[in-house]
């Protein structure tokens, strides 16, 4: 497992919250994410041989974030 925090903006309520932990959370590979509105970051382990860091990140921008 690897573990990354990544930095997001645009995220103010807690609906981004869901949105983001929901869609990320689905993806093949993705043990836990965790969303820190407070700080505009978003934690995530997951399992590199089963979905690349890359489609993690498409993923939160198609839900209308920023990852930095």
């Amino acid at each position: 497992m690897e573990k990354v925090t990544l930095n997001v903006s645009g995220m103010s309520c807690g609906h981004c919250v869901k949105a983001i932990e929901g869609s990320v959370g689905e993806l093949t590979g993705v043990e836990s994410v965790k969303v820190h509105l407070e700080t505009g970051k978003v934690d995530v382990e997951f399992n590199p041989s089963d979905v690349a860091l890359s489609k993690i990140k498409e993923t939160i921008d198609d839900q209308g974030y920023d990852v930095e």
